[in-house]
């Protein structure tokens, strides 16, 4: 496929919200009374882990509106630019579960502070980029120090907090926090950018990172699995290696096609590799993801689930990001402001679902919030070329709340019904299908628009009309596939929980 007719710069943001699994994830040496009242110390430490997760946020999206900007900055073509975003999904996504097992075994607060000084350095590198090739280095290495801060960040929380109400408040403003850092992300990307350049935006990362690594030695305590396990090598090998094809081949398909026989190599090597990995998981002694865990129907409809809602909506964004700057030509400020908006829904959307699940029950609020955030991207369908910008926004608001809801009782029904013994397995698995969602949800449909958009410019479409003709394929699948899973959810669910009333 013509690079010209490929989908155009925007980036592959995260999703808006992505709080890791709320209310339920069990940690492996609670400590501290098992009440909602924190200690001052413990509120520290909560503030301190949330800004780092908060950091993490804020570098999926920040970019989001400034690599047009970027781009003729260092001089990097179209087709070059969705590497700024897929050197760092590269790493952050393949080596999730690899460092998670590490920080098990050598200390979750030394791999922590590991990953905070390596991203901070990246940014740095970033910031000062000579170079398309010294840029996309600093990307990659943010991406590597992203894989380590995620689940040294998430086990440090859940060890920090006693299961019970503590842990759940503490998990429920880290996910407030998550979707606030998304959304504040992308106004500020595009207000820095603006005023200052693409090069505040790294500057600023570098700057946070700095703060919390140096507060981090001082209210953190070491933490290791008491069993101390061992690294799953094998499995190691080929969960990573598989997912590094997978996204590889879908991101630059996305750009290029699936004619090209990089993509195609590396596309089957990956589902081959992964395919080695659910053998090799079956058979280790301590393997990196308990597939017997998966057997229970909560837990593997959950993931399901959580899966779903979380590559989905990062796909909604990035869509309507392409929209409005591509179709729309709204600028990087206008569009950074409209995302705000539907970010302070998100946030709003965090705090009530708690409630919400309390008067409805997990698993119905997640099917509601599966069903809202499907018929509203369907509703989207109905973007047009000259007009679409208040449809846009009510579509991609109201599809976030469903989102937010969803992933909130996803992580309490994955996690319900599980031994406390198990508890850390259930939350490792959560905690997978958020990354592995943001990571492979985007470049796999904007593969399908860009081979649409190619389609309609061969045929002889105008530019806004053939981008708007792929984002709508896009779109329609998007929501057909979070319907399908709804359902498949709710049938699941009902039918686990009439095996055990018989």
């Amino acid at each position: 496929m013509p690079t010209d007719t490929s989908l155009r710069p925007e980036p592959r943001p995260a999703a808006p919200a992505a709080p890791p699994a709320p209310a339920t994830a069990a940690a492996t040496a609670p400590a501290g009374p098992d009440t909602a009242r924190m200690t001052t110390r413990a509120k520290l430490i909560l503030l301190l882990l949330c800004a780092a997760q908060f950091i993490i946020a804020l570098d999926f999206s920040i970019l989001n509106v400034a690599l047009p900007v970027l781009g003729k900055d260092l001089g990097m073509g179209q087709a070059d630019l969705q590497w700024a975003v897929t050197a760092f999904a590269l790493p952050s996504g393949g080596f999730l579960l690899l460092f998670g097992r590490i920080a098990d075994l050598f200390g979750r607060r030394r791999l922590f502070l590991i990953g905070l000084a390596l991203f901070t350095a990246a940014s740095v590198l970033a910031a000062l980029a000579w170079s398309p090739a010294a840029f996309l280095a600093g990307r990659a290495l943010q991406g590597l120090g992203a894989a380590v801060i995620v689940p040294t960040g998430m086990s440090l929380l859940t060890t920090t907090f006693a299961e019970g109400p503590q842990r759940e408040r503490a998990l429920g403003i880290s996910g407030t926090v998550l979707s606030m850092g998304f959304t504040i992300g992308m106004v500020l990307g595009g207000v820095m950018t603006d005023a200052l350049g693409w090069r505040s935006t790294m500057g600023l990362l570098s700057l946070a990172g700095v703060a919390v690594l140096a507060a981090a030695p001082v209210l953190l305590s070491e933490s290791r699995h008491p069993e101390r396990p061992r690294i799953d090598v094998p499995g190691a090998v080929t969960v990573t290696g598989g997912l590094l094809g997978l996204i590889y081949a879908l991101s630059t398909a996305a750009e290029e096609g699936f004619g090209r026989p990089d993509v195609l190599v590396t596309l089957l090597v990956g589902l081959a590799l992964l395919v080695a990995f659910v053998v090799v998981e079956s058979r280790a002694a301590q393997p990196l993801v308990s597939l017997p865990m998966l057997r229970r129907p909560t837990v593997a409809w959950g993931n399901l689930a959580g899966l779903t809602t979380f590559s989905m909506m990062s796909t909604v964004i990035f869509l309507l990001t392409l929209y409005l700057q591509e179709v729309l030509r709204l600028s990087a400020f206008e569009t950074g402001l409209l995302f705000g908006v539907q970010g302070v829904v998100s946030a709003v959307a965090g705090i009530v679902a708690p409630k919400v699940i309390g008067r409805l029950g997990a698993r119905r609020t997640l099917l509601v919030g599966l069903l809202l955030q499907a018929g509203f991207t369907a509703a989207l369908l109905g973007l047009g070329t000259g007009s679409g910008m208040w449809l846009a926004l009510i579509g991609v608001t109201f599809a976030s709340l469903g989102h937010l809801w969803a992933i909130i009782s996803y992580g309490v029904t994955a996690t319900s019904g599980v031994p406390d013994a198990e508890q850390g397995l259930a939350t490792g698995l959560v905690t997978s299908s958020q990354q592995v969602g943001i990571t492979i949800g985007i470049p796999l449909l904007s593969a399908v628009a860009a081979a649409r958009i190619g389609s309609l410019r061969a045929d002889g479409g105008g530019f806004a009309e053939a981008t708007l003709g792929g984002i709508k394929l896009a779109l329609g699948l998007d929501a057909a596939l979070v319907a399908v899973v709804a359902v498949l959810v709710a049938f699941g669910l009902r039918a686990a929980r009439g095996t055990r009333r018989g």
